[in-house]
């Protein structure tokens, strides 16, 4: 039985705290720990903090105070976190039942993979589901190239090895650093695995980092490529290099619409109580 952490940075998600804590303790896995790092909230946030006492909390471990923001935040519940399978999870999102016992499974079936992640739905403010998110298998190409990052961190999970060996999130990120972290990885040699699950559901809301600072988080996600890629490293002409680079983001996005055209994701999506757990 594997030991099982999961991370929170939070500042201010009272109105979706309650119900993303209660995914986590409803998982019912017998060995599990929640970190939660607060960064000084001032609505309602401490409130439903300190009413989460008494035997059925005993996993959830809190701090809250001024912080340098997300990435700053999940850093330190990363360091402190002991579970043998580490999960990110954001204050507005949640886990779907059964999460953990899929997660604990495949990572056991395939010894050699560091991160694994699943497919996950979208949900409005309400929690209301209205469309899943089926992933590819995991691509080089498009994980360095296609605008949209391909590696969801709401179904995103890790062996603690990867932060053993001293992997953090860049703290002068603030809007792609879950890109910049995933290319890191994967440069670094770490290996990842898609699942064909439905693992988690992600809110859409009107103050979420997705709604209100898109630009931002592709501003940051272009900077990474140019960082990481291994065209971009090896082209040092500019003309040339930009020719490259947008041969490759057109190669990229082909790659992943072709893949999830021909696994039929595209197709109405199927009733959510059809899902079969892996086995």
């Amino acid at each position: 039985m594997s030991k099982i952490s999961i991370v929170t940075a939070s500042r201010n998600q009272g109105p979706f705290l309650g119900e993303m804590l209660e995914s986590v303790r409803s998982q019912g896995h017998p060995d599990v720990e929640h970190i939660l790092c607060d960064g000084a909230s001032d609505d309602e946030t401490l409130e439903i903090l300190n009413a989460r006492t008494g035997p059925a909390w005993r996993h959830l471990h809190w701090t809250s105070e001024r912080d340098g923001g997300q990435t700053q935040a999940m850093n330190k519940g990363l360091q402190l976190a002991t579970g043998d399978i580490i999960g990110w999870l954001n204050t507005d999102d949640r886990y779907r039942p059964g999460c953990f016992d899929t997660v604990e499974k495949v990572f056991a079936q395939n010894p050699e993979i560091d991160i694994l992640y699943g497919d996950y739905t979208l949900m409005d403010e309400r929690g209301k589901q209205f469309r899943v998110r089926r992933e590819i298998n995991f691509s080089r190409l498009v994980l360095f190239y296609h605008r949209v990052l391909c590696i969801p961190t709401t179904s995103c999970f890790f062996r603690r090895r990867i932060f053993d060996e001293g992997n953090l999130l860049d703290e002068s990120l603030q809007y792609a650093m879950d890109h910049d972290f995933f290319a890191r990885l994967a440069i670094r040699g770490y290996r990842f695995k898609h699942v064909p699950a439905l693992l988690a559901d992600f809110r859409f809301h009107s103050a979420s980092k997705t709604c209100t600072v898109a630009a931002r988080q592709l501003a940051e996600s272009r900077v990474t490529m140019l960082k990481y890629s291994p065209v971009a490293l090896a082209v040092r002409n500019r003309t040339l290099q930009s020719i490259c680079l947008g041969a490759c983001r057109i190669a990229a996005a082909s790659a992943r619409y072709t893949e999830k055209l021909l696994r039929g994701y595209y197709l109405p999506d199927r009733i959510l109580a059809r899902e079969r757990p892996i086995r």
